[in-house]
C-alpha cells in the first residue's frame, strides 16, 4: 500500500470513528514513516467574531483547551485502536481560525552526517542562542526550510504520490 492510500485509509477510519460533534469536517491526516497525526478543524467559539484580537485570541485558546481536556479519554482510546489497527503512533491537534495547536507528537531521532561547513552553520545557532543545541538548531532548520518552501514541497509530495501509484500499477516482481 502507498504512503497516499495509507493515508486514505486512515482518513477515511478517523472520519467514520470520531464523534461527528468534534469536528468541522472530516479532520486532516499527515501521514510519515512513524506517526499518523490528525487534525480537526474546530468551530470559533461562540461570540468569537464580536470581540478584539486580544479577546478573541483569548476565547479561541479556551476553546482549545477545553476542547483538549473533554476529549482525552475518547482520544487516547481512538489512538489506541489506530495504533493497534495501523501500526502509526497517532498524534492529536485542532485548528481554530488558523491557529494550529498540536496536542502530541513525537520527537524521532534522525541519524545524519554532517561535514564541518553544515556543522559551523548549527554550530552558530547555538552559539546565538537561537538553538540550545545542535539538533535543535537541525530542527530549527528543517522547520525554517519547510516555512519557506512550503510550495515546492507541496509539489514535491503530489509528485511523490504519482510515482508511488505508477510503482503500485507496475508489474511484481
Amino acid at each position: 500500500m502507498t504512503t497516499s492510500e495509507a493515508a486514505e485509509e486512515l482518513r477515511g477510519w478517523f472520519s467514520g470513528r470520531l464523534p461527528d460533534e468534534w469536528f468541522d469536517g472530516a479532520p486532516e491526516v499527515v501521514l510519515d514513516r512513524e506517526e499518523a497525526s490528525i487534525v480537526g478543524r474546530l468551530p470559533l467559539p461562540q461570540g468569537a467574531e464580536a470581540v478584539s484580537g486580544a479577546e478573541r485570541a483569548g476565547k479561541i485558546a479556551g476553546h482549545v483547551q477545553r476542547f483538549r481536556e473533554e476529549t482525552r479519554e475518547r482520544r487516547i482510546g481512538i489512538a489506541r485502536e489506530a495504533e493497534q489497527r495501523f501500526g502509526y503512533k497517532v498524534s492529536w491537534g485542532v485548528d481554530c481560525d488558523g491557529e494550529l495547536e498540536m496536542f502530541t507528537h513525537l520527537s524521532v531521532p534522525v541519524m545524519t552526517r554532517l561535514r564541518q561547513p553544515e556543522r559551523r552553520v548549527l554550530d552558530t545557532l547555538v552559539d546565538a542562542g537561537v538553538a540550545r543545541s545542535r539538533s535543535d538548531a537541525l530542527a530549527w532548520c528543517v522547520r525554517l526550510v519547510g516555512k519557506n518552501t512550503d510550495a515546492w514541497l507541496a509539489e514535491l509530495r503530489t509528485a511523490l504520490q504519482h510515482v508511488e501509484r505508477a510503482r503500485a500499477a507496475g508489474p511484481t516482481a
